[in-house]
């Protein structure tokens, strides 16, 4: 069955986000047969100057951005003609809207999808826009991404403005991380497998390790990265997402309406972080100059000019008090200049009862399921064997590993394809509800305000895991990070 045509129309379609990340997700969907030849992609952009020149543009972007064999010069001119380039004035209720409304118009009863990948600031504004030119209508969705508010208050503010035009059934809050293969493995792994589904809980588990780190610093986005930090550009969406999806309850179905519900009890079970407990679960730092992959790196303060406490890097101990996860603790942790890119979520589960083994020079070690978002998209499931080898009974540890890209190396695995598509498909399990945003700011918004009120952040050196704190919320519980490339069969 051929898929459903339907007309994408990215605002701000010039820049980066659009470059790097939406038009590459686009061409693989066109080249997987997921982007109908008949579908338009719109792209709006400021300036004539702009239009004559955004298609060589393009190329060039998907040569960069692509994998070397996902590239091809007969495919990529085929997807080209769906590439129609418009200048539109967001700012303005004028005569450049029109173009867009010819071209939409031309298609009236398909699915528009319009994504925003302009500053929130004016996410009120050209949803203002699409209404008053009429191009909001029954099967149109308005897709956003972050940073969607400051705090509870502004992000309630945005919503709300948006929502004079687009219902909330109609609105699309995009967290990538959300559709990433891995992460909605994590929920077939749960909810389709009865060995995980009965161990996953407080009897058995010891404690969840969430991590998002990067190698990068600051890079062009200081002026935006300084007025957020870490805990408003990765713990309030990001981290806490990928927590919500660990610790739910299974859904009656994987409707968009059941996902949010259990979502949503999680969220509202955190354990609220609040005046001096906001010291003892938590720690931000920042980073100073190191070395990166073998080259020296300026620190926070050098790269922004500037003096700021803003924080680089959260680790956050935090529990959910519900009959599930009574009592186990779920760190969160991520931060810029780090040893190592990479995300994943690490379940420890506890030490076996009794070692029967006293003789073997390797003791039982616990299991644990690794499931890696990036770089590489794999789930591992660390475990105790007898050493082959040896003729005594002697434990080894070894590593089940499902290399995702090995298994599927035909499919190339890309969560903004993946989004979009259900965005045109108005399937919104992977997205983020109102509620859910609301409920993740209320949580994080005492913590943030501790901080603005509590001095300056811990320092850690670029290349390294992080400020020394960090380890020390771990090992007072007796427990320690498990940082990729280091200790991961430790």
């Amino acid at each position: 069955m051929s898929a459903q045509a339907f007309d994408l129309v990215i605002f701000g379609g010039g820049g980066d986000l659009s470059s790097r990340k939406l038009i590459p997700a686009m061409y693989r969907a066109f080249k997987e047969g997921m982007f109908s030849p008949e579908s338009q992609l719109i792209i709006t952009l400021r300036t004539q100057e702009e239009v004559s020149t955004i298609k060589d543009h393009i190329l060039n972007k998907l040569i960069e951005f692509l994998k070397s064999d996902e590239y091809d010069v007969t495919s990529a001119q085929q997807f080209m003609t769906l590439v129609k380039p418009v200048v539109v004035d967001i700012a303005e209720a004028n005569d450049s809207w029109l173009d867009l409304e010819a071209l939409l118009d031309s298609n009236v009863e398909r699915a528009r999808v319009f994504y925003l990948a302009i500053p929130p600031t004016i996410f009120g504004l050209c949803c203002e826009q699409l209404d008053h030119f009429k191009l909001n209508h029954e099967n149109s969705r308005v897709v956003v991404e972050k940073p969607l508010g400051y705090d509870a208050a502004s992000a309630n503010e945005l919503h709300s403005k948006m929502a004079l035009y687009f219902d909330e059934r109609q609105t699309f809050r995009i967290d990538h991380y959300l559709g990433k293969e891995p992460v909605q493995n994590l929920m077939a792994l749960r909810f389709g497998n009865t060995m995980f589904e009965h161990l996953w809980d407080a009897k058995t588990i010891d404690h969840v390790q969430i991590s998002i780190s990067e190698e990068v610093g600051v890079e062009g986005r200081a002026n935006f990265y300084d007025a957020a930090g870490a805990a408003r550009d990765m713990l309030q969406n990001h981290l806490l997402q990928l927590l919500c999806l660990v610790a739910m309850e299974s859904p009656n179905t994987l409707n968009a309406d059941d996902i949010r519900s259990e979502k949503v009890k999680v969220l509202k079970a955190l354990r609220p972080i609040v005046d001096g407990d906001v010291d003892l679960h938590t720690v931000r730092g920042q980073y100073v100059a190191g070395q990166v992959n073998g080259s020296m790196v300026r620190g926070y303060l050098e790269e922004l000019d500037d003096n700021s406490t803003t924080e680089t890097f959260v680790a956050v101990r935090s529990f959910i008090d519900n009959w599930r996860w009574s009592k186990v603790p779920f760190y969160l942790r991520t931060g810029k200049r780090l040893a190592r890119r990479c995300a994943e979520i690490v379940i420890q589960y506890k030490d076996v009862s009794h070692n029967v083994f006293p003789n073997s020079s390797e003791k039982p070690r616990a299991n644990r399921l690794v499931i890696r978002l990036q770089p590489e998209e794999k789930i591992q499931l660390h475990v105790m064997t007898k050493q082959l080898d040896c003729q005594d009974m002697t434990l080894k540890p070894v590593t089940l590993d499902l290399n995702l890209a090995d298994t599927y190396d035909a499919v190339y695995s890309d969560s903004y394809k993946r989004l979009i598509l259900d965005a045109a498909n108005n399937n919104a399990s992977l997205f983020v509800h109102r509620e859910e945003a609301t409920a993740a700011w209320t949580w994080v918004d005492p913590i943030i305000e501790h901080w603005r009120k509590a001095g300056t952040p811990s320092l850690y050196r670029s290349g390294s895991w992080g400020p020394d704190a960090s380890d020390r919320l771990l090992t007072a519980d007796g427990r320690r990070w498990f940082n990729v490339g280091t200790n991961e069969e430790a």
